[in-house]
C-alpha cells in the first residue's frame, strides 16, 4: 500500500486497538480473518475489519500470508520528518506525565519517544492531570505529531484533589479547581464528612467502575466555604502536597538552637566581619539567605564575597526539622503568605543575615580584576556581620545618586556585575527578564489592584553574583576526585529546547512580526536574545517573555551534569538560598565534605534530586494557582467592562486574549462571536470567518467585554466586540 494510499484510509482507532488485542490473547500465532471477525462478536463490519487488518499490515504491525495473519516480528522503521532519529512505531508503549489542556486533550511527555504525544480526551482513559501513564502509540497518521492512547495510569501525582461540593439532581458531585481536570468526582453522601453543597474539600479517589461517568471520592478534608480567601490558599497548598503548618515537635526542635555563636565556632571560621558586607532584598522579605562583601585590595583588583546562610551549621542530617525540609524540599510564595522550608526559627532569625548581627555563612569569594576577570577564587565557611540591609529600590537609588550610603561599593559592583553579565550573553545565555506580577492587597487579602514589577539593576547585580557562585562552585566540585572517582554534586541542568515547542514559539513570534532563526541550539539562543530586546516596552512583551519561558526545556536538578543550556553554563548548581532550597543545602554538605576532606558518596542523591525538582514544580504550580485565582479575584467587580486585549492563544474551541492593563487573561468561546461562524486554521494559528472572512489571529489586538468571571475554576470569560467588523 502506497503511502498516499495510507493517508486516505479511514479506520477508527479503537478497531485496530481490538485486532492487536486479539493476537496478543490468542493461544494460535496465526489467525484467519474470519477466526478474528468472531473472536471480536461480530461487532465490527467485515469492511471496517478489512481496513484495519489493511492497516496494520501496511504499518508492518501484522504480517499477511495468504489467508493468514500473525504479528510481525519486525519493526519497520520510519524517519520523522526534520529528525536524523528513528520514529517510534505504532503500537510501542511509552512511559511518561500526562498533561491536559482546558479542551479536554492531553499530552504525554516522555523522552523515549522524542516527541511529546497527543492524546485525544477520548483516549485519556482513567488519567488525571500530572499523573504518570502508559500511553500506547496509533499507527502514525501524521509525521508532525504522534498520537496514542493511555492503556494505564501506573502512578498518581497525588492522593488528595482540591473542588468544591455541589448538590446537582439528588447527587453530590465535587468539581476540582484544576480548569483542565478531566473528570467531577461523585461522592456518596455517607462520605462526605461533614461537608455542605459550596465547601471546599480534599477528596481521595476511592474507585472509578469501568463504565461509570464519574470515579468514586471520599472527603478527607473539609476547608471551609468556597471563595475565603484562607480556605483557597489552603486548598492550593494542600492540593500541591505542602503542609500548612510545622509540628510541634520540629517547632520544639528549632526553640532549642542556641541564640549565641560560640567563639569555638568563629575560631574556625574565616572572618569577614571588619569587611564591608550589605544584603539586597525584596523590602517584605524576611529571610536574609545571601550577602556581599566587598573590599579593594592593595594590588588594584577588587575582593568579592559571596555569603551565603550556613543553614547546615544548624540543621543536620536526621533532625526532624531538616526531615521536614527534604519533604518540603522548597519554600512557596503564594500571593498573600511564604510557607517556608524551615520553621522561621530558622529562616527568619538564626539563618537569615539580618544587619548588625553576627552571622554564619558558607561562602564563595573572589578576587577579580576591573574587567571582572577571576584571578583568584576561595571557598570555606566564614563569620559576617552585616553593616547594611538595602531593598531593592534603596539600593537603586544609590546608584542612581540619589543616596550617598555606601555609594563607592554599590557602583563598582554593578559595574563588576555589567561586565559579568555581558560575557555571558556573549557566551549564549538567554536574557530572559520575564515580567512579574504583584497585587495591591487590602486587609482581608482581598485585590485591589495589580503592579508589574520593573527589574532594576539591583536585581540584576544581586543576580549575576549569584550565577557567579553558583557557576564557580559546581566547576570547583567537579573538578575534584575522591579514590579516582568524581565526586557527585546536586547539578542544575537545563536541556536543549523540544524542536516541536521551539517552532510553536517561532511561529507565535512571528504572528507579532518577530522572525527567529531557529536552525541550531545557539542560533536559538541569539534568536531569543534579539526577540527579548526587541520587545522591550512591547504590548506583546509580557505574553511573549511567559511564552519563551514556557517553551524552554524545564531546569531540574540531578546527580549526572549536562550542562545548563539556557544560562550556557558546562556546570552549574543551586548554593546561594539553602533557607528556601533544600539542594542548596545538599549542595553545602558535599562542599563541605570534599573540603574538610571526608567526602562518601550518596547512593540515594540522584533519587533526591527528582524529590526536589518534583516538589518545585508543585510549589511553581501552586504559585501560579493563588496568582490566578487573585486575577480572577480582581476582574469579579469589573464584569461589563470593556478593555483592550492581546490574542495570547487560538483553539478550536475560541481563542484566549490577555487584558493589557492588568495581565489578565480569558477565554472567547468560538460560539461567542457574533456575526459570522468562524472555523480554525491550525496551520495559521487564527479563527476565520466563513461568510466575511474576517480572521482573529495570534498576537493581534482585539476590543473585548469581561462577560463573566468563575472563581472555582479561576476563569474569565471575555467576549469579542464585533462592531465594525463586517
Amino acid at each position: 500500500m502506497s503511502e498516499n494510499n495510507k493517508e486516505e484510509v479511514k479506520v477508527p482507532f479503537v478497531i485496530m486497538e481490538e485486532v492487536i488485542k486479539v493476537f496478543m490473547k490468542s493461544v494460535e500465532p496465526k489467525l484467519s480473518f474470519k477466526q478474528i471477525k468472531k473472536k471480536l462478536k461480530h461487532q465490527y463490519t467485515a469492511e471496517q475489519l478489512h481496513a484495519a487488518v489493511n492497516f496494520l499490515v501496511s504499518e508492518n504491525r501484522l504480517t499477511k500470508r495468504g489467508t493468514v495473519i500473525f504479528l510481525s516480528k519486525e519493526k519497520k522503521k520510519e524517519t520523522v520528518e526534520g529528525e536524523n532519529t528513528t520514529a517510534p512505531q505504532s503500537g510501542n508503549v511509552f512511559e511518561g506525565v500526562i498533561e491536559f489542556t482546558q479542551s479536554g486533550n492531553a499530552w504525554v511527555m516522555t523522552p523515549e519517544s522524542k516527541k511529546d504525544i497527543a492524546i485525544d480526551f477520548r483516549n485519556t482513559g482513567k488519567a488525571f492531570e500530572g499523573d504518570t501513564v502508559k500511553v500506547r502509540l496509533f499507527p502514525i497518521k501524521r509525521k508532525s505529531r504522534l498520537e496514542g492512547k493511555v492503556i494505564e495510569v501506573v502512578k498518581r501525582s497525588q492522593e488528595n484533589y482540591s473542588g468544591t461540593i455541589h448538590f446537582d439532581s439528588g447527587k453530590y458531585l465535587m468539581i476540582p479547581d484544576l480548569p483542565q481536570f478531566p473528570v467531577t468526582f461523585l461522592v456518596p453522601p455517607d462520605k462526605l464528612n461533614g461537608a455542605n453543597s459550596k465547601d471546599k474539600v480534599l477528596v481521595r479517589m476511592a474507585e472509578w467502575v469501568t463504565g461509570a461517568k464519574h470515579p468514586t471520592g471520599i472527603v478527607s478534608l473539609v476547608l471551609g466555604p468556597a471563595g475565603t480567601n484562607d480556605v483557597e490558599m489552603h486548598s492550593i497548598l494542600l492540593e500541591h502536597d505542602f503542609k500548612l503548618n510545622f509540628t510541634k515537635e520540629v517547632l520544639a526542635e528549632a526553640a532549642l538552637l542556641p541564640d549565641k555563636i560560640s567563639e569555638a565556632e568563629i575560631a574556625k571560621r574565616r572572618d569577614f566581619r571588619k569587611i564591608t558586607t550589605v544584603t539586597i532584598d525584596p523590602e517584605d522579605a524576611k529571610d536574609f539567605d545571601d550577602a556581599l562583601s566587598f573590599q579593594k585590595l592593595p594590588n588594584g583588583n577588587y575582593e568579592v564575597g559571596i555569603h551565603i546562610a550556613d543553614v547546615s551549621h544548624y540543621a543536620h542530617i536526621g533532625t526532624l526539622m531538616d526531615d521536614e525540609a527534604y519533604a518540603r524540599a522548597t519554600s512557596v510564595y503564594l500571593v498573600d503568605r511564604t510557607v517556608t522550608m524551615y520553621p522561621e526559627r530558622l529562616s527568619n532569625e538564626l539563618c537569615s543575615l539580618r544587619p548588625n548581627e553576627d552571622k554564619l555563612s558558607f561562602s564563595a569569594v573572589f578576587e577579580m580584576t576591573e574587567e571582572a576577570e577571576i584571578v583568584n577564587e576561595w571557598y570555606g565557611r566564614t563569620v559576617i556581620h552585616s553593616d547594611k540591609r538595602f531593598t531593592y529600590e534603596e539600593a537603586q537609588r544609590v546608584l542612581d545618586g540619589e543616596l550617598k550610603i555606601f555609594s563607592n561599593e554599590l557602583k563598582t559592583l554593578n559595574s563588576l556585575a555589567y561586565k559579568l553579565r555581558d560575557k555571558r550573553f556573549k557566551n549564549g545565555s538567554i536574557n530572559f527578564d520575564s515580567t512579574e506580577i504583584k497585587f495591591q492587597l487590602d486587609a482581608d487579602k482581598k485585590p485591589i489592584g495589580i503592579i508589574i514589577k520593573e527589574r532594576k539593576d539591583t536585581h540584576l547585580l544581586v543576580e549575576d553574583f549569584m550565577l557567579l557562585a553558583n557557576k564557580k562552585v559546581a566547576e570547583f566540585v567537579s573538578k575534584k576526585k575522591v579514590n579516582g572517582k568524581s565526586v557527585q554534586f546536586v547539578y542544575r541542568i537545563h536541556d536543549i529546547p523540544n524542536d516541536e515547542k521551539i517552532k510553536a514559539f517561532g511561529e507565535t513570534a512571528l504572528a507579532f512580526g518577530h522572525k527567529m532563526n531557529l536552525s541550531t541550539p545557539s542560533h536559538i539562543a541569539k534568536s531569543f536574545n534579539k526577540l527579548l530586546e526587541e520587545i522591550k516596552g512591547r504590548p506583546e512583551q509580557y505574553m511573549l517573555e511567559s511564552l519563551g519561558i514556557r517553551t524552554m526545556a524545564k531546569a531540574i536538578y540531578s546527580s549526572e551534569n549536562i550542562g545548563h543550556y539556557g544560562l550556557a553554563f558546562p556546570h552549574y548548581t543551586h548554593f546561594t538560598s539553602p533557607i528556601r532550597r533544600y539542594p542548596d543545602v545538599m549542595s553545602h554538605r558535599i562542599l563541605a565534605q570534599v573540603l574538610d576532606g571526608n567526602y562518601h558518596e550518596d547512593k540515594l542523591l540522584e533519587d533526591k534530586c527528582k524529590h526536589s525538582s518534583a516538589m518545585e514544580r508543585n510549589a511553581s504550580e501552586a504559585e501560579r494557582a493563588s496568582v490566578k485565582y487573585k486575577q480572577v479575584e480582581f476582574m469579579e467587580t469589573r464584569v461589563g467592562k470593556d478593555f483592550d486585549a492581546l490574542i495570547t492563544g487560538v483553539t478550536n474551541f475560541g481563542f484566549f486574549a490577555e487584558i493589557i492593563e492588568t495581565k489578565c487573561e480569558g477565554l472567547i468561546k468560538i460560539n461567542s462571536i457574533k456575526g459570522d461562524f468562524y472555523s480554525y486554521d491550525e496551520k495559521y494559528h487564527q479563527l476565520v470567518g466563513k461568510k466575511y472572512g474576517y480572521k482573529f489571529r495570534l498576537g493581534e489586538k482585539v476590543r473585548v467585554r469581561l462577560l463573566k468571571t468563575n472563581i472555582d475554576k479561576k476563569q474569565i470569560d471575555l467576549m469579542v466586540l464585533t462592531d465594525g467588523l463586517y
